[in-house]
């Protein structure tokens, strides 16, 4: 199967609700993570590593951070005279995308205008490093009208309709069951798709012709049972940002190599808009351990398991510990942070304390002074 024969549709608003501390200023897709990435970086990667080469990314409202990151495409290769990156808003109010199924009713036009064969879907609240070419060879090995990938855990916390599948011998979807009370692992719906372009064009119609718009109960529950629709296990490193304590867990498992082996690839590398900036400077006195510090920091004191992005500022006398603090933070001297979440541009004055728990860490907005 051919990359160019399958398109891309990522959406970038959905779930917002579950982590609303970090999307007040910006939508889910911009939300940074892991020293110098975006959310939505992982799936645009994966698409781009599959060899799709052309991607709509969905929309809803307060969008400019994901334009001014995404810009082009270039950073993805994805700067193109034909194909390439589209970045769709609203077509005509945002109560239009008020969920998964009206947003893709609101986009039938670029759908049935496209020429791709199959269709990828996906959100980008999930962390992972995923090959779409080799859950499309499962697809065409099945005859399949529907691939989901699912994986084997317990249920993320927090997670919008949790969707539970149940499979014969041979993989096939056999049951679903929608905000069960599941306990232990189980077979949970990793919210991406992969489906024909005309079959999701014509499930999109019935589905608003009959006013049905819950796009798990009335495509995936509804139809599993009129088509064949299968499964693909994901068995790789795949949070689900669904709270502030799993996003600060997300980006603590990085400290992990066997997990930044199995997320930052050199065969499918994690691609993102690039912001040249100086080495990190060290002052004398400065200690580090256990962390992942981003160019153009100054770190004059003590940084203890901790992801530090671009531009940020440790002040002489300050201990940080467990801590991820966004781009260009300004921490002043003698001061003490443990699991703490700090936003972009935040001014922490000299001898300051803020703890934290490792289940509830402590959140600083966008651009405070503290």
């Amino acid at each position: 199967m051919r990359g160019n024969n399958i398109m891309g549709i990522i959406f970038s608003n959905l779930h917002e609700d579950l982590i609303s501390e970090l999307t007040e200023v910006r939508i889910m897709g911009a939300v940074p993570f892991g020293g110098k990435y975006r959310m939505i970086d992982f799936p645009l990667s994966n698409m781009v590593n599959s060899g799709i080469n052309k991607v709509a990314v969905l929309t809803k409202s307060n969008y400019q951070s994901i334009i001014d990151h995404l810009g082009s495409g270039k950073a993805w290769d994805l700067s193109k005279k034909r194909n390439g990156l589209f970045i769709l808003p609203p077509f005509n109010n945002t109560s239009e995308y008020s969920n998964r199924m009206t947003t893709l009713n609101s986009i039938l036009p670029f759908l049935e205008n496209s020429t791709e064969e199959y269709v990828v879907i996906t959100d980008c609240d999930t962390i992972c490093n995923i090959d779409y070419q080799d859950v499309c060879r499962k697809h065409l090995e099945n005859n399949a009208d529907m691939t989901l990938v699912y994986k084997r855990a317990p249920l993320p916390e927090k997670l919008h309709d949790p969707a539970v599948l149940s499979f014969d011998s041979k993989g096939k979807v056999i049951d679903v069951l929608i905000n069960s009370n599941v306990n232990g692992s189980c077979s949970y719906y990793m919210n991406m798709m992969f489906i024909k372009r005309e079959l999701l064009i014509e499930l999109v119609n019935k589905c608003i012709s009959k006013n049905t718009l819950n796009f798990k109960r009335d495509i995936i529950q509804a139809e599993y049972k009129n088509l064949n629709v299968y499964g693909y296990e994901f068995k790789g490193f795949s949070p689900m940002i669904t709270s502030m304590s799993e996003y600060f867990s997300a980006n603590m498992a990085l400290m992990d190599q066997e997990i930044r082996a199995d997320l930052f690839t050199s065969d499918n590398p994690i691609y993102t808009k690039v912001r040249d900036d100086m080495p990190t400077k060290y002052g004398l006195g400065s200690k580090v351990t256990n962390s992942l510090i981003a160019n153009g920091c100054t770190i004059e004191g003590e940084v203890e398991n901790c992801i530090l992005f671009k531009g940020v500022h440790i002040g002489k006398g300050t201990k940080v510990s467990n801590c991820v603090i966004m781009q260009d933070t300004k921490i002043g001297a003698d001061g003490n942070l443990s699991y703490v979440i700090v936003d972009k541009d935040v001014t922490i004055k000299d001898e300051r304390t803020l703890m934290g728990f490792l289940s509830y860490p402590v959140y600083i907005s966008k651009g405070s002074v503290v």
